[in-house]
């Protein structure tokens, strides 16, 4: 640790590295005009695909409101039936056009994404999604010509959309960062649709039972307390309200109809209450499970400390360190969050997260990205509470830190004095665990280091740092050079350490030298064993042969013996001749 001067530089030279390879690895994509301008057209397709289903609420929720209550209360659908009959038609084209949209959308086969418009038309032509749109914008406004201009219900086609608008909400529930408050605004919504499809029916049903024939239904429209149209609305919403939460004190009904109409919607309201209390229930839980993720359970943590019997004051401490965590967000667990996603997406996730950190750091400064890369995916968060010590003098290194937030004191061994603060962006502790030769220290900490206030550091463990660099050996040297340079600083780097380094590169350089001799004779060795080994198949195969003619030779010797009796002169002409033996040269004669 440097603690003359080096620990305060900072520098943005990192970063405007980054920058640059960015800028090259953008420029060198652009050079491919169909790759990049293909990747830019598809995001903007999806995310004109994505505002279109925004869109598309409004026509699908304007339907599912505003026919039924322009169907049971006639006074507000003959009030404004201008607005109305505009508001259809607008709803009836943004229709027509999402079917064009649908007909261009492309989809996923086996992971390539087709844009044919041929194969499109043809998918969506055969698919069910093309009845129910067909069958949503089917022109039964001329039943109009019939039954009149103020009987809406001829438009109940209009609400087959409904899987259009699941979609954009599951869509929506995807991309929000706040998925749980979306769930229950969802909710929300779907109750109040429910509450107000109730309350026009409840007025429907008070119209043909007759207003005020009795308490239950809607008193009559004739007084002026209960004529006006927001009276007539807000009235029977209060009413259905009641009804489908069980909590007010509604008159009893007297008919057949009212009880039927009473028992479905108590029916209802036990759903609709089951269905609150698992979403808020579901909404709970995920909550906890997400605290329960991003920090420790303080709990279970304070229920073991009560049965150990440990002191008030590290009990304090304890409680003020977890309380800091969750006032302040910090996440102490994010390899176990984020360990579902692809490597690749973990890297980007941390390079973005940590950048700001990593630019600060000067020893990392002149790295490979590669390098960052693995390096930041090694990084462990750590808090320090106030007071605490980091490390102490003369403890064995196993890790290397780096300050991302808060103030640490180099400090004497008396604990007062202060050489040093280290601030956002310095690092220490690298020399215990960078293995440089000479050094007088060992692996043992050369300095005190102590938490001004709460601390926010990453630790950057002796193992992980060693597979890391061994994979970058130009990036090892430069750390071990910057680690030499602050030893010889603080004078603890011995002068011999360099020739021991210098004799023991040339002791590796003989020694890799032998196991180079050693497999060139090796590889001798096994030619002549193998040259060996031909050599003596081919002569067993020619002692083989030569007994083989022996044997014939053997066979035909009392034949000679028979002529020999019968023809004496012709025998001691043979014994002049020279014999012939197998495998020898033979004559012709």
């Amino acid at each position: 640790m440097d603690i003359t001067g080096d620990v305060s530089i900072r520098g943005n030279r990192w970063q405007r590295l980054f920058r640059r390879q960015q800028g090259q690895k953008a420029s060198g994509e652009g050079q491919d005009g169909v790759k990049d301008k293909g990747k830019h057209n598809t995001f903007l397709a999806d995310q004109f695909y994505y505002v279109w289903l925004q869109v598309m609420i409004l026509p699908i929720v304007y339907n599912w409101v505003i026919i039924i209550l322009r169907t049971c209360f006639t006074m507000i659908a003959l009030s404004y039936l201008p607005v109305w009959l505009t508001l259809d038609y607008v709803s009836d084209l943004m229709y027509m056009i999402d079917m064009i949209i649908t007909l261009h959308t492309g989809y996923l086969d086996q992971g390539i994404l087709v844009k044919d418009l041929i194969q499109l038309r043809k998918r969506y032509l055969r698919s069910k999604h093309f009845l129910w749109d067909v069958a949503s914008i089917l022109p039964f406004d001329f039943l109009y010509f019939a039954f009149g201009i103020q009987t809406p219900l001829v438009r109940i086609n209009r609400l087959l959309r409904i899987p259009r608008l699941n979609e954009a909400l599951d869509r929506m529930e995807t991309k929000t960062s706040y998925p749980n408050t979306f769930r229950i605004a969802k909710l929300m919504i779907y109750i109040f649709v429910l509450i107000h499809w109730n309350t026009c029916l409840y007025f429907a049903l008070s119209s043909c039972l007759g207003f005020g024939s009795d308490d239950w239904v809607y008193p009559n429209i004739t007084d002026t307390e209960f004529g006006s149209m927001r009276r007539q609305y807000f009235y029977c919403f209060w009413f259905s309200t009641q009804i489908l939460t069980t909590l007010g004190d509604i008159p009893h009904p007297e008919r057949e109809e009212a009880f039927l109409f009473m028992i479905t919607d108590l029916l209802i309201a036990v759903l609709v209450f089951a269905s609150i209390v698992g979403n808020i229930g579901n909404v709970i839980t995920n909550l906890r499970d997400r605290d329960n993720a991003f920090f420790p359970n303080h709990e279970l943590v304070k229920a073991y400390l009560r049965s150990h019997h440990i002191s008030k004051e590290l009990r304090e401490r304890i409680n003020n360190w977890y309380q800091h965590l969750y006032i302040n967000k910090k996440i102490m667990r994010e390899n176990e969050i984020l360990e579902q996603l692809p490597l690749h997406m973990r890297t980007e996730i941390a390079v973005s997260v940590h950048l700001c950190t990593l630019s600060k750091v000067t020893i990392f400064q002149n790295c490979d990205r590669s390098l960052l890369e693995e390096l930041v995916l090694k990084l462990t968060p750590q808090v320090r509470n106030p007071g605490e010590y980091v490390c102490r003098k003369g403890d064995v290194g196993h890790e290397m830190y780096i300050i991302k937030e808060g103030k640490l004191a180099v400090v004497a061994d008396d604990g007062v004095t202060e050489f040093a603060v280290l601030s956002d962006g310095n690092f220490f502790g690298e020399i215990s665990i960078l293995n440089i030769k000479g050094n007088k220290s060992g692996n043992r900490r050369t300095a005190n280091i102590r938490s001004i206030g709460y601390s926010d550091l990453f630790s950057l463990s002796k193992e992980d740092l060693t597979d890391v660099l061994s994979e970058f050996p130009a990036a090892k040297r430069h750390l071990e050079e910057k680690g030499r340079q602050i030893l010889t600083k603080m004078g603890m780097l011995e002068e011999s350490g360099e020739k021991e380094e210098g004799e023991g590169e040339k002791v590796e350089i003989k020694i890799k030298r032998l196991e180079s001799n050693l497999e060139v004779l090796q590889t001798k060795l096994a030619r002549l064993m193998m040259e060996l080994e031909s050599s003596n198949r081919k002569m067993q195969a020619r002692v083989a042969q030569l007994e083989l003619e022996v044997s014939e030779l053997e066979s035909q010797l009392p034949e000679d013996d028979g002529e020999r009796d019968r023809t004496p002169g012709r025998e001691q002409e043979e014994d002049k001749k020279p014999q012939r033996l197998p495998g020898v040269f033979q004559s012709s004669s």
